[in-house]
């Protein structure tokens, strides 16, 4: 009969030790999420930025907001740093671990071929945006936006790694 009731009276106490588990993991497993697109148009061009508060060139995109899909961000993100909407297939190149910002940050990048696009309002955030021939990147691009862009032009397998 004890073995009967355990579980009953575990069951009333998940709620509440489900809600204790995920506060610990939080804190003893912390993990930050971001998306970033490669947009390339039909002239093999890709859409880049260049943000204000850090230095380079890099993919469209930023973090995951809580209580919002991976997609949802990417849809987000793509809109406030290029006017961008995408309007075909959004394919997954690879989820990568950027341990050269933080030993917990990690990166899904998207590939994002048809879309639409519009002039973009300036704002503080983004001071540049362009599209560019993938062979000729511009100067100051960053080390891992230009693996990422190689890795999809060429059909190579993604890295683990940024």
């Amino acid at each position: 009969m004890g073995g009967i009731a355990l579980p009953h009276r575990m069951n009333g106490l998940e709620p509440v030790t489900r809600r204790m588990m995920h506060t610990w993991w939080r804190f003893s497993r912390p993990m930050t999420l971001g998306v970033r697109a490669a947009v390339i148009d039909e002239d093999e061009r890709v859409f880049l930025v260049r943000h204000s508060y850090t230095p380079g060139w890099h993919l469209p995109g930023g973090g995951v907001e809580a209580g919002e899909s991976m997609l949802e961000a990417l849809h987000r993100e793509l809109a406030e740093e290029g006017n961008i909407v995408p309007s075909g297939e959004i394919a997954l190149h690879g989820i990568f671990f950027n341990r050269k910002v933080s030993r917990r940050d990690h990166v899904a990048i998207y590939v994002v071929r048809d879309f639409a696009a519009g002039p973009r309002p300036p704002d503080k955030e983004i001071v540049e945006t362009g599209f560019f021939p993938v062979t000729a990147l511009p100067e100051g691009i960053t080390p891992g936006t230009r693996a990422r862009i190689v890795e999809i032009i060429e059909e190579r397998p993604p890295s683990s790694d940024w």
